[in-house]
């Protein structure tokens, strides 16, 4: 009896683990600049990825350059990036490679991201408000790791770590989603339309996440 008490106690004084919720109508906000506000993502990988869509909402006003997703392995830290740069051009890194799209500047707004790529052509795609930019290539015949850190709000230059509070994202971030293959366009304009096609990697809806710093989580602006 008295091992199982000394278990029980063990048990309930380790640290918090990540949480799991559905996050429906719900996004997290980054209401400053920091070094160390960041959302922490777990994800569903078995085995190396041959291609993938992430598909986000975002909201902000800022002008400098910010992260909006970050995949990091122990070897690449750049396993995967979405990141904004200035003068409206974004970014998308597929182990450690960029390709760039132009995006006319315009009002603060909320935004829908989706990128897509695949391993056997290359072939990058980014979404914005459910319409294509310009198709690019990237790391043919790469895999994605699997043993991933996965992080809203920071840009990591290590992995889980090497933050620079100069690429902090403020703002709301949303709806979530990942998928191991490439989303048709069809399936993206119905995600962008808020439909959503059982994402086996990350699910919004069955998020499991750990917060850090001052991130808080409220209802989505763009609903």
């Amino acid at each position: 009896m008295q091992k199982l008490l000394l278990c029980f106690l063990i048990v309930i004084s380790l640290p918090s683990a990540f949480s799991q919720r559905d996050m429906s109508k719900q996004a997290f906000v980054f209401p400053k600049e920091s070094g160390n506000s960041y959302v922490s993502l777990t994800a569903q990988l078995r085995k190396p990825l041959t291609a993938f869509t992430v598909c986000l909402q975002a909201y902000t006003d800022l002008t400098r350059d910010y992260s909006l997703f970050s995949y990091a392995t122990k070897k690449q830290n750049n396993e995967i990036l979405l990141f904004k740069g200035q003068k409206g051009a974004y970014s998308v890194s597929v182990g450690g490679a960029d390709v760039f799209f132009k995006l006319p500047e315009r009002s603060p707004a909320p935004m829908h991201f989706c990128v897509t790529w695949e391993s056997h052509s290359g072939i990058t795609e980014l979404w914005v408000d459910g319409k294509p930019m310009v198709r690019k290539s990237l790391k043919k015949g790469y895999n994605v790791e699997t043993d991933a850190s996965i992080i809203l709000g920071q840009e990591q230059d290590s992995f889980g770590g090497g933050f620079d509070k100069g690429q902090s994202f403020v703002g709301d971030i949303g709806d979530v989603n990942m998928w191991d293959f490439v989303l048709s366009p069809d399936e993206i304009n119905n995600v962008y339309q808020g439909s959503i096609f059982s994402p086996n990697v990350i699910d919004w809806q069955k998020l499991k996440y750990k917060a850090y710093g001052e991130v808080f989580i409220k209802p989505q602006l763009w609903s």
